[in-house]
């Protein structure tokens, strides 16, 4: 019954973001969508894959990194040179696939590098750990010729497309939610919510910590990859700390562990910015206070949702009880 109940809320997250893509095509193709709205698109399905692996890791594992950032400048710079050497010999539309997995292995890989030790930490020390890898990262691609440097990777095809970043978001949408309502995402949300009970269920916690770990990583170095062919260069400050802390706070906007709200927070997190923009020098002091309202009224949410449960526990016993 259970699984039933997760198939049947995996079907209407695909519905909701089928029925969005398909509203957005017909905004297009009837003209009713400006061009400032239609580059818009890409940037969105990049943040929602993001936002949706991150939650794997942050939301239904339970730990806090700071590295994902790391993990997408690593595909990107992968999936951009691959194409950059394939652009004579491979069509777009064999190349760019090919690109993005090697991107999301390349990320994969580093995921496992970092994960073997940094997945032994917790709290603060596994963020702090993970916050140096990123910054390490891109410490490596600066000094780096093949990678150009501070000047930026250039001449990448531009080969993003929204239909394309869709087709992304749909299948990390697929493989996400799989994984959280299939054995092992049971097994993942047993480490979050108590690991030594897990640990004592036969659970191994190094495994399904770096299960998450990888791929979500995997779907982050996807996510650079489709970044850096929707634009003519790439540099290495794109992926500063401070792009792990914008999709942690997409994370967090959405809810932690909800991947429809990681989704929406993702659309919102993009479009504010620019829907600002005509407030000029007031337009980020605005969005950081709306930022804060949205984020209160979250916690008042939580908050409340916390007290009805512990209402239903208190006064389910009581009347248990009474009833006896």
């Amino acid at each position: 019954m259970k699984s039933n109940k997760a198939r049947r809320k995996n079907y209407i997250t695909y519905a909701i973001a089928v029925g969005a893509f398909a509203v957005t095509m017909i905004l297009i193709f009837t003209g009713n969508a400006s061009r400032h709205m239609q580059s818009m698109l890409v940037p969105i399905c990049i943040n929602i894959i993001l936002a949706v692996s991150l939650n794997l890791v942050v939301g239904i594992l339970g730990e806090l990194s700071l590295g994902h950032a790391g993990f997408m400048s690593v595909g990107a710079y992968a999936g951009c040179l691959f194409s950059i050497y394939m652009e004579q010999m491979l069509p777009a539309v064999i190349r760019f696939p090919l690109a993005m997995l090697a991107g999301g292995l390349v990320a994969a890989v580093f995921g496992i590098i970092v994960g073997i030790p940094v997945l032994r930490l917790k709290g603060d020390y596994l963020a702090i750990v993970t916050l140096a890898f990123g910054e390490i990262i891109r410490s490596i691609i600066i000094n780096l010729n093949f990678t150009g440097g501070a000047a930026g990777l250039k001449n990448t095809p531009q080969d993003a497309t929204f239909i394309s970043a869709f087709v992304v978001v749909l299948l990390t949408l697929i493989v996400v939610l799989n994984l959280i309502s299939s054995k092992q995402g049971r097994a993942i949300m047993s480490l979050r919510d108590n690991a030594i009970a897990a640990e004592s269920c036969g659970i191994h916690i190094g495994y399904y910590k770096l299960m998450a770990f990888v791929v979500a990583a995997f779907f982050a170095g996807v996510a650079g990859v489709i970044y850096g062919h929707n634009y003519s260069i790439l540099t290495a400050g794109t992926f500063d700390y401070n792009k792990s802390i914008e999709i942690l706070v997409i994370v967090v906007l959405g809810g932690m562990g909800s991947i429809r709200g990681s989704m929406i927070a993702a659309i919102v997190m993009t479009v504010l910015p620019e829907a600002l923009r005509f407030l000029s020098d007031y337009r980020m002091l605005i969005y950081a206070v709306i930022l804060i309202v949205i984020m209160l009224c979250s916690a008042s949410q939580t908050v409340l949702k916390l007290k009805e449960q512990l209402k239903a526990v208190f006064f389910g016993q009581k009347n248990g009880k009474e009833e006896i």
